[in-house]
Order: structure tokens, then C-alpha cells, then sequence
């Protein structure tokens, strides 16, 4: 059995990808452009994102912070207003607490996690949480779960990551940790073939951990 759980955060604890994207269409439009979601998802699994497909299409720097800005904004009002809960996270997370250690390792800048954890009850179930200004590197690459590993002092072979995008199985793959894919509309049509296993939601991690059906 399994010691130890580093949680990925958007789109496996709560729904926000979707949103994040449109946050960024949202500002593309304000200048006229679109944001092809194909090519985003692309984009953001070679570590680039939103941004590549303004300057490709000419976009200078100072009006991309400008965009970076407003997204961000946009993004925020998204978090405030819109629901983001994935069902049965907390029943989940709630049985597996008795077992095993938990934490979440996520590219989600500390502003934002704040926001959308004012009120919710993920955060008392996880022994730490590492976001975004704690990596000198992101994911694909390997060091934000090497640091989880760090922090819990567990191996790698004590450890499951649970992911739901390819970028964050990249960079499980990379650390040497078995990684399980949680299923999400927004990244269900990439290659997770290098998955441990593959599930329809968090419910099912309760068996593969605990060793019970």
C-alpha cells in the first residue's frame, strides 16, 4: 500500500481549468483574438501556454503583460462567481486521511489558491501544499514532485502522484513516481499512456490505495 498521496490541484481537487482558459480567451478577445483550445492544451504540455498564440500572432511583450493582467483579473472574478467543486473530492480525501499522508503539489500561484480555498474544506486533509512560487522549474519538469518527495522525506516507491493533465504525468514519469490519471472533460483527449492507471474519478482511488473494491 501506498504511504503517500501528492495531490496535482486544478482539474483532480476542483474545476477550474476550464475556467483558466477562458480567463484567457476572454483577454485574447478584448484584442481581437481567438484562442484555439487544441492548440492551447498543446501549448501548455510544452510548458508555454496561453500567451504562445499571441506572440505567434504578432502580439509584443508589453501588450502581453497587459493580457497576463487582465486574465488574471478575469480569472479571479471566475473563482469568486462560478462553481468549481468536483463532487466527492472531500468524502474521498476524508476516508483516505485514516491511511495514508497527503499533500498537493500544483502550479497554481498562491493568490489564486487562496481564493479558492476560502471556505473549503480540502486543505485540512493535506500535510503541506507546494504551489507555483515554491519551484525554480515547472511542470513537465520533474522538480516540483522531487520537492514533495523532499518534504515528506518518502520514496519514491511509497508514493502516488494523481494527476489529470499529460504536463503533470510528464513530470511524475520524470521523478520516478507511479502516477494514476484522474479523468477530466478538459484534458480526456490526451496521451496518458504512461499512466499507472487510468480512473473515472477520485472515488476510485480509494480502492487502488487502500486495496479494497
Amino acid at each position: 500500500m501506498k504511504k503517500y498521496i501528492l495531490f496535482d490541484h486544478d482539474g483532480v481537487l476542483v474545476d477550474t481549468e476550464v475556467w483558466y482558459f477562458r480567463a484567457g480567451e476572454r483577454a485574447l478577445a478584448d484584442v481581437g483574438l481567438p484562442l484555439d483550445k487544441t492548440r492551447y492544451l498543446r501549448d501548455v504540455t510544452a510548458g508555454l501556454g496561453t500567451w504562445a498564440q499571441a506572440r505567434a500572432a504578432g502580439v509584443d511583450e508589453r501588450t502581453v503583460d497587459e493580457l497576463r493582467v487582465a486574465r488574471n483579473g478575469y480569472y479571479q472574478d471566475y473563482l469568486r462567481t462560478e462553481s468549481i467543486e468536483i463532487e466527492g473530492v472531500v468524502d474521498v480525501l476524508a476516508e483516505l486521511a485514516g491511511h495514508v499522508r497527503m499533500a498537493i503539489v500544483t502550479m497554481s500561484k498562491r493568490v489564486d489558491f487562496e481564493l479558492i480555498h476560502e471556505g473549503r474544506d480540502i486543505r485540512r486533509f493535506m500535510d503541506f501544499v507546494l504551489m507555483r512560487e515554491n519551484f525554480t522549474r515547472t511542470k513537465p519538469h520533474p522538480e516540483p514532485y522531487l520537492a514533495g518527495l523532499a518534504r515528506f522525506g518518502a520514496s519514491r516507491e511509497e508514493t502516488l502522484v494523481v494527476e489529470d493533465s499529460v504536463r503533470g504525468l510528464d513530470s511524475a514519469v520524470a521523478a520516478g513516481i507511479d502516477c494514476v490519471v484522474v479523468d477530466s472533460g478538459f484534458t480526456r483527449a490526451q496521451d496518458f499512456s504512461r499512466a499507472a492507471r487510468r480512473i473515472a474519478s477520485l472515488r476510485e482511488l480509494q480502492g487502488i490505495v487502500l486495496g479494497v473494491t
